[in-house]
């Protein structure tokens, strides 16, 4: 009973995940204007799109498959009653937390965002809102959907998939992002690292 619960609470956190995404991404595309549109600089790679396709597998395709097809059920396992309710309303909690981090992400930084290595001309540094204790919060708010993809559903490979599929991105990708931003902003960047945490805040600090 409580897998049906969960799973179906999944459902609803993936797509309120993607309303967000889609409402940004329209958003930006509809008020950015043609002079915010030039790219300066650009790092993407043949690589950057297959880690992508590969993350995508993870936390789209995958956990879709599972929900809308029995083919993934022999790697189901059942948690003792209490011990999957515990997980269960732990996942929600943080699946949660990873959606308002998300959407909190997306409308800090605004017409700053671009979904590959590119920066903008008359792009600036945000360290406003979550970026004020984060640099790379959408990537935190990944990982937390990952980790309650894990908790919400009871299955080897739909369960852990995202974890497994989005490590590999952000191990390559993140230290290019601030390579990157290190070379367009200098001082102003290293500074900013020097006071945040890369997806853990430091809170101590």
């Amino acid at each position: 009973m409580s897998d049906s619960i969960f799973k179906v609470i999944f459902l609803v956190g993936f797509v309120v995940g993607f309303i967000i995404r889609g409402v940004f991404v329209f958003w930006i595309q509809f008020n950015r204007r043609s002079k915010q549109n030039i790219i300066i600089v650009d790092r993407k790679t043949g690589l950057d799109k297959l880690l992508l396709f590969y993350s995508s597998m993870g936390f789209i395709v995958i956990p879709l498959f599972y929900l809308l097809s029995p083919r993934l059920d022999f790697a189901d396992y059942h948690l003792p009653t209490w011990a999957g309710w515990a997980a269960g309303l732990v996942g929600t909690a943080v699946f949660a937390m990873a959606l308002l981090l998300l959407w909190r992400s997306h409308a800090d930084l605004g017409r700053n965002w671009l979904p590959t290595l590119q920066i903008r001309e008359e792009q600036s540094l945000v360290t406003k809102g979550v970026f004020h204790y984060i640099r790379h919060p959408m990537y935190t708010a990944h990982l937390l959907w990952g980790i309650a993809q894990a908790l919400l559903l009871q299955n080897w490979i739909a369960g852990f998939a995202m974890l497994v599929t989005i490590l590999p991105l952000y191990l390559v990708r993140i230290p290019r992002e601030e390579k990157m931003m290190l070379e367009h902003f200098g001082e102003e960047y290293r500074l900013y690292m020097n006071r945040t945490g890369r997806v853990i805040p430091l809170l101590w600090r």
